[in-house]
């Protein structure tokens, strides 16, 4: 890995890697940090399927720091199923009102507990020899 001034440069290839690493060299102060394992809160671990990064220190800096070691772990940061435009009989929200409701307790305790129950959650960059991009989203 090589780092210039929070740009990060990886490659396949090493020969072409050396070589570019040798042009920046020349024009700019650059700081070679071998293979890296943590970037701006963004843990990085090399692992033999791939590399996996998460947020798991900062998450775990995170819990200790709000003291919710002993929550029920939730699965989604929002109750499902909750129309937020909605009240309980169908009628339109008052907009102020429900502002106060997101930045009240519960809902930042529920975030609080989904974050502890995703501790382990990341992004793996399996190696593969296919190259086949996939993506998800979640309709809700």
């Amino acid at each position: 890995m090589l780092l210039v001034d929070d740009l990060i440069v990886t490659g396949n290839n090493p020969k072409m890697f050396e070589d570019f690493k040798r042009a920046m060299t020349k024009e700019f102060e650059i700081l070679d940090i071998g293979i890296m394992s943590y970037y701006l809160g963004i843990e990085v671990k090399q692992r033999d399927d791939g590399i996996f990064i998460s947020q798991e220190g900062y998450a775990k800096e995170f819990i200790k720091k709000f003291d919710i070691k002993n929550c029920k772990l939730v699965g989604a940061p929002v109750e499902c199923g909750i129309k937020p435009h909605m009240n309980q009989d169908g009628e339109k929200v008052n907009p102020t009102l429900f502002k106060n409701l997101v930045g009240s307790l519960r809902i930042s305790k529920r975030i609080l507990c989904y974050i502890k129950g995703t501790i382990n959650y990341g992004i793996l960059f399996a190696f593969a020899d296919d190259f086949k991009l996939v993506g998800y989203c979640d309709s809700d």
